[in-house]
């Protein structure tokens, strides 16, 4: 609000000082929209661009602490993962155990380094049984890279919150909380059942390997988690539950700590200085960024997407006439922006343009369109993954 009251100010005061300057109330007018043009856009890039300096430089930092953790790694490991939008990746403090699971495969991979078997399989039934019991909050508190990221120096009115504590496999693995001989007798069947492969790695390391298959409706018991905020979300964005679910689904396979190399974060994969900066303002009535932890809150990331996608929908988009051609659009500018959506139908970013084309065709030959015309593949593959998983979700949720 604070902007506005700058930019209105500026407004009023270039009136003032130019009436006397120009004999016709006409010339005037003209003389003032430019000035008002010319001030407000300066105050504008002025103002954002102390913000994204300020926010590209805390960026810096996080990659050099990104580099720098990689960098520890590599004594120990020839190609160490880190997480990313559909794979969680986890170390013990030493950095000798490794936990990674892979929503989008539904696999659960431990791999530890370790003088002999007996030693790996005292270290895997260790991972095995924290992998499958720790919430989203102790994770956090328990990653050595998450600790070394949230103690980065925040720009000034950078948002930041607490995570909130959600089972991540918990309740895929079992039909209620474990409890300690429900941890201790899954991990004894699965050890059982399930070979540990070695092999030795560039640093002459051994290196010993448990694969578990997560089961297959891991996508649908994920999504039950955050049922409730989805459903906030759909009533008060005036969204159908089933677009949100299949968002989240696309972009992360509901892993809650999803970070893409933009970056963009959480379930909902949110950029910070673009869709996040919408968002938040449209949510609160304040342009501001939010830090990777504020994504990391599921209730904050999809209040935060469902917003963007209000925002797609009922603003951006709104000259669209055909709700259904609409959906099709806002599903593919949440990947690839609206004005790239406008590109497929005009030569043109402007989406007020493209809406007349776009409302003298059907949603079937408007989705036909994106898919042919979108400028790069990634978008056309979004919109036909999304579509199909609305359907699905739609069945689950809405039927």
């Amino acid at each position: 609000m604070q902007i506005q009251k700058i930019l209105y100010k500026s407004f009023i005061g270039t009136l003032l000082c130019t009436t006397a300057l120009y004999s016709t109330p006409f010339e005037n007018y003209k003389h003032n929209l430019v000035n008002m043009f010319q001030n407000n856009k300066q105050e504008f890039i002025n103002y954002k661009s102390a913000s994204l300096h300020n926010f590209d430089a805390y960026k810096k930092a996080q990659q050099k602490a990104y580099n720098s953790y990689k960098n520890e790694l590599l004594k120990y490991w020839d190609n160490p993962e880190l997480t990313e939008e559909t794979k969680l990746v986890h170390y013990t403090k030493d950095k000798k155990t490794k936990t990674a699971i892979d929503f989008k495969h539904k696999l659960l991979q431990i791999e530890t380094i370790a003088k002999s078997k007996k030693e790996a399989e005292k270290k895997i039934k260790k991972a095995l049984i924290k992998a499958v019991s720790i919430n989203t909050q102790e994770l956090y508190k328990n990653d050595a890279l998450l600790q070394k990221l949230s103690h980065i120096p925040k720009p000034k009115n950078m948002v930041n919150a607490k995570i909130d504590p959600k089972p991540i496999l918990s309740n895929v693995v079992f039909s209620q909380t474990p409890d300690k001989e429900d941890l201790l007798l899954y991990t004894k069947k699965t050890l059982l059942h399930t070979k540990i492969k070695s092999r030795k790695n560039k640093k002459n390391k051994n290196i010993f390997t448990l694969n578990v298959k997560l089961p297959k409706n891991t996508n649908y018991k994920r999504s039950m988690i955050y049922r409730n905020e989805v459903s906030y979300a759909s009533k008060k964005e005036k969204l159908p539950r089933s677009l949100i679910f299949a968002i989240m689904h696309t972009e992360s396979s509901f892993n809650p700590y999803a970070r893409s190399y933009v970056p963009a974060y959480g379930l909902m994969q949110i950029v910070p200085k673009t869709a996040g900066i919408d968002a938040y303002f449209y949510l609160y009535g304040k342009k501001r960024l939010v830090t990777g932890n504020y994504l990391y809150n599921s209730k904050n990331n999809i209040k935060m997407g469902s917003a963007y996608l209000h925002i797609l929908y009922y603003r951006y988009l709104k000259d669209i006439k055909d709700p259904q051609s609409r959906l099709y659009c806002t599903i593919a500018a949440y990947n690839t922006g609206a004005g790239n959506v406008s590109r497929a139908f005009v030569n043109s970013y402007n989406t007020h343009k493209a809406a007349k084309v776009i409302n003298r065709l059907t949603p079937d030959e408007v989705y036909a369109k994106l898919l042919q015309d979108l400028r790069y593949e990634e978008p056309k593959k979004y919109l036909k993954n999304v579509t199909k998983r609305m359907k699905i979700y739609q069945k689950i949720y809405e039927s």
